[in-house]
């Protein structure tokens, strides 16, 4: 029976390594892969979807076609991944090549026909499958720092036939990884409020001893009734400093599996739901996560293996048991938790106490409406995980609408009753939150219904109207107007907004539009003379920039150019 055991073990182990094509994917760069984000590691609001590959600091090393295939997609937004491509190939896979500098020769003349015909910077198009076919191996673009990018990288992702990121380094997609997964801190919680720790019926940190081996103990816990577990856990690789995300992590109790999670797949509409993964009261307040080791109601993530009880455990009077996590990354390097638990039934040392006096309640399974003064707060079924008391007040057309401490699934809808303002003031009011030490007002998107201003946001926090009545600025950044620009490749504008920030920008020589590509972290227009479009020796530039309330700025110059 042990022998069968271990070879049903193997040939499920071989299976699973084998379930994804082996060596069919290259490495996109022609450089030793090291990475500053690993698949599935833990972002603000989701789960990382790629490969975050460093490119030695800088921008334009060659990216290449993983495999043979047809480009797909081609997206070119201000935010998220900036300039990106997709390759399908003819297995099924997608592959994604994300804040990009510039694409190839025949792919960027292909992007920038499509920008001049809709005469806009962003443009998504999806070419046909014999239009843009590439190579093995075929230089495809050029690496940047486009999008939400916070520094030079490419972002390398491959997706399932359903759009599914899947880790690349399943493909065998190599990084050099010795180095074990590494523990900072681990917590108990209560499940209901008949359990406690240590005589506690809410989150206790429990005191992590470090062994020789890299393990680590936890200093020995009273407990009675349901109890989870979090971690908050870290990998590193051999040639890079930085704490990335981890691959697997399995619990067990009393050398019982628990639960498995497994960061190797997950879908995108889901991958909101990393705030009910995390405690996500301890993100915004102590700036860490911690991987709650059990389910919690309305967490429909696909990530959980083999969970019993949905993670929880159950301690009782007088027993002796032992808790174990374990941690992996992609390379199984391994680190173990071990935690020892006493069944001890405790008076609870701090009176349960519901402060609900001044609250409001927001139900989890059905909508609710909270009305004071000119201000109405809509929230639909499934905005909250559980049901929440919430703080909720107006004054001065200031909405504090509790703090960011609370996960949500989805918008909640503020709405703003204007019709007490002047009506030459009323296209110039905004809805925006109020943010940092000075609570300085950040545009939120607001639409307007006669009377009505509305902003969805997934964040609680205060909310006000703000008025914006000063147009944007545009400044010529390497260029005089009656200058001769012959030697010029590039023309360079900086264009801000003080307020509620830049909602489009059009710019025009002798008439004709002209592309200008915008990088809101420069807040630079910059035009490409290569683009072949300013043809004449005088040329007048126009450019419009216009904020999010419609206030508008015009720059006009006259320049040469032979």
């Amino acid at each position: 029976m042990k022998k069968l055991l271990i070879l049903l073990f193997l040939s499920t182990s071989l299976y699973s390594q084998s379930e994804y094509p082996q060596d069919y994917f290259n490495n996109p760069l022609d450089i030793t892969l090291v990475l500053s984000g690993t698949f599935a590691e833990l972002r603000s609001s989701h789960f990382h979807g790629g490969l975050d590959i460093k490119t030695q600091r800088k921008q334009g090393l060659k990216v290449y076609a993983s495999a043979e295939g047809y480009v797909s997609r081609i997206k070119i937004s201000h935010f998220g991944y900036g300039k990106a491509l997709y390759i399908t190939h003819p297995n099924g896979y997608t592959t994604v090549y994300g804040h990009l500098q510039k694409f190839s020769k025949r792919i960027e003349e292909y992007i920038k026909m499509c920008q001049y015909q809709k005469e806009s910077y962003e443009v998504e198009v999806f070419p046909g499958p014999e239009e843009l076919q590439v190579d093995v191996n075929e230089i495809v673009a050029y690496s940047g720092n486009t999008g939400g990018s916070g520094g030079p990288h490419l972002h390398f992702e491959i997706r399932d036939n359903q759009e599914r990121p899947i880790n690349p380094m399943l493909f065998g997609i190599d990084i050099k990884d010795t180095k074990a997964p590494f523990v900072i801190g681990v917590y108990a919680y209560p499940k209901n409020k008949d359990a406690l720790i240590n005589g506690k019926n809410k989150r206790v940190p429990l005191r992590l001893i470090p062994k020789k081996n890299g393990d680590y103990e936890v200093e020995k816990i009273t407990a009675q009734g349901d109890i989870g577990f979090g971690v908050t856990t870290y990998d590193k690789q051999d040639l890079a400093p930085n704490s990335n995300g981890v691959s697997n992590i399995q619990t067990f109790f009393n050398g019982n599996k628990s639960l498995e999670i497994d960061f190797k797949r997950f879908s995108f509409n889901e991958t909101k739901h990393i705030k009910r993964f995390i405690d996500y009261e301890y993100w915004k307040t102590k700036k860490s996560r911690i991987q709650k080791l059990f389910i919690e109601p309305n967490n429909p993530l696909s990530l959980y293996k083999d969970a019993y009880n949905s993670g929880f455990v159950k301690i009782e009077d007088s027993t002796s048991s032992v808790y174990k996590i374990r941690i992996r990354d992609y390379k199984q390097n391994e680190t173990w938790v071990n935690i020892p638990i006493k069944g001890k039934r405790l008076e609870l040392q701090i009176k349960l106490e519901e402060i609900i006096s001044g609250k409001s309640l927001v139900y989890s399974d059905r909508s609710t409406e909270l009305n004071s003064k000119n201000v109405t707060v809509n929230f639909y079924k499934n905005t909250v995980y559980d049901d929440e008391w919430i703080d909720f007040s107006v004054s001065s057309d200031t909405l504090q609408l509790h703090e960011d401490k609370i996960p949500l699934q989805k918008n909640f809808y503020i709405n703003y009753d204007i019709s007490n303002y002047k009506i030459q003031h009323q296209d110039k009011l905004f809805i925006a939150r109020l943010y940092g030490y000075y609570k300085k007002p950040s545009y939120v998107y607001t639409t307007r219904k006669g009377n009505t201003l509305i902003a969805g946001s997934k964040i609680f926090g205060t909310y006000t109207l703000a008025m914006d009545t000063i147009a944007p600025t545009i400044k010529p950044l390497n260029f005089q107007r009656k200058k001769w620009l012959s030697k010029y490749r590039y023309l360079k504008i900086k264009i801000d907004d003080d307020l509620s920030g830049i909602s489009k920008f059009r710019a025009t020589v002798n008439g004709k539009w002209i592309l200008m590509e915008y990088d809101y972290k420069t807040k630079s227009l910059i035009h490409d003379f290569n683009d072949n479009v300013v043809k004449d020796t005088k040329n007048d530039l126009k450019i419009i920039v216009t904020d999010n309330v419609g206030n508008s700025s015009t720059f006009e110059a006259t320049f040469f150019r032979k």
